[in-house]
């Protein structure tokens, strides 16, 4: 039992709770009382299961060798534990996942610095109460009417009529 305690791992439970939306608070308070039941009940376990006194269970059985049997079968007798496939594949999920939050922090941080610069231009450009429409073409290129391509802006052609 000690070698299965020390390679349990311990759950961050602030850490958790930060991350669980307040629609969940139930389920995730459910959660951690069923887990901390279930850890009190497994450190109330003794380290090695009490040894069977085999001698008291022969001077109190009466037919003879059946006691020597169990005892045999007992000794014998070996539970396979599972073999643990998940852990390695979740350790590789949890770098990449680590991976991809770091890179997504480096673009925001881009992107912010981005915004920033489009900010600092809006407070610093004229107010547009006071622009005139060379004012606004300069400061929004993209409102500039290109005459090439719509030469008779506002109303259409007659071709179009």
């Amino acid at each position: 039992m000690a070698g299965r305690r020390v390679a349990l791992k311990a759950i961050d439970w602030l850490a958790f709770a930060e991350r669980v939306p307040s629609s969940q608070k139930s389920m995730f308070n459910a959660l951690k009382t069923r887990s901390d039941a279930i850890a009190a009940k497994l450190a109330s376990l003794p380290e090695t299961p009490a040894p069977i006194d085999w001698a008291f269970y022969k001077s109190a059985v009466t037919k003879p060798g059946i006691v020597e049997e169990f005892e045999k079968k007992f000794k014998a007798l070996q539970i396979p534990e599972p073999v643990d496939t998940q852990t390695s594949i979740i350790n590789e999920q949890e770098i990449e996942s680590n991976a991809k939050g770091l890179a997504f922090i480096e673009e925001s941080k881009v992107r912010v610095a981005q915004y920033e610069k489009e900010l600092d231009k809006l407070k610093n450009m004229i107010p547009f109460d006071e622009m005139t429409i060379e004012d606004l073409n300069e400061a929004f290129p993209e409102t500039k009417l290109d005459k090439v391509k719509y030469p008779y802006w506002p109303h259409r052609p007659i071709s179009e009529l």
